[in-house]
């Protein structure tokens, strides 16, 4: 009787550097290998921008975007969109009103793999498991802390969607945007307290739709 031969599993230590989770996909032949990650996930306003990237050679300095400085993070951005291929969509709040959050995250996560432009063989997401992806793919919780093309996609998410919320300030510069970037903040609240949602928040977010229920009642007994 004839056994099929069974490769070992890779063992990937969390202290084994960045590149660790590629190198043992590179070794059993699994290249390219695409990262996935998302920026504005928490936030009450602004769109989701989900990332996709498939790093060509390695980066040094990459990490957790939210860990580094901004100057740290425009660096990087422009070096991985010199050397990696990148896949970006950008989902706007009344999409994620109609559809829910993490429907939209995952479709997102679909969407930005199918923009890269080469097809990869294996695919690193950060924190939960994505159904529907072209090629085998394995969640990694906080992926972008331990597998470098997941980091270099949270700087890619990061650095796309902070700019769209910059601009978004000009445009709304009451509440701030270009400051806290969307995310909940007691200066936030106050704007929206004060001059209620614009129509870039998040209406199904509990903290917006507090304010909306909170004017409709004030202007009612006005």
């Amino acid at each position: 009787m004839t056994v099929a031969f069974r490769p070992r599993p890779s063992v990937v230590r969390r202290d084994s550097g960045l590149y660790a989770y590629e190198r043992a996909l590179a070794r059993r032949g699994l290249t390219p290998i695409a990262g996935v990650d998302e920026a504005g996930r928490g936030a009450c306003a602004g769109p989701l921008v989900v990332a996709a990237v498939i790093l060509r050679r390695e980066i040094d300095g990459l990490g957790d975007s939210k860990l580094l400085t901004p100057a740290v993070r425009e660096s990087l951005y422009d070096k991985i969109t010199r050397v990696a291929h990148v896949g970006v969509v950008i989902i706007p709040p009344g999409e994620i009103d109609a559809k829910g959050l993490h429907k939209c995250n995952v479709s997102g996560m679909r969407r930005a793999v199918a923009q890269l432009p080469c097809d990869p063989e294996y695919i690193l997401t950060d924190g939960f498991p994505v159904p529907g992806l072209p090629a085998p793919s394995l969640a990694v919780w906080k992926g972008d802390q331990v597998a470098a093309c997941v980091a270099a996609a949270s700087i890619v998410a990061k650095v796309t969607r902070d700019r769209l919320m910059v601009a978004l300030d000009e445009r709304f510069p009451q509440y701030g945007f270009a400051e806290h970037k969307g995310y909940v903040t007691p200066g936030h609240r106050l704007a929206l307290e004060t001059h209620g949602p614009c129509p870039d928040h998040r209406y199904s977010f509990v903290t917006v739709a507090r304010e909306m229920g909170e004017n409709e009642m004030g202007a009612g007994v006005a």
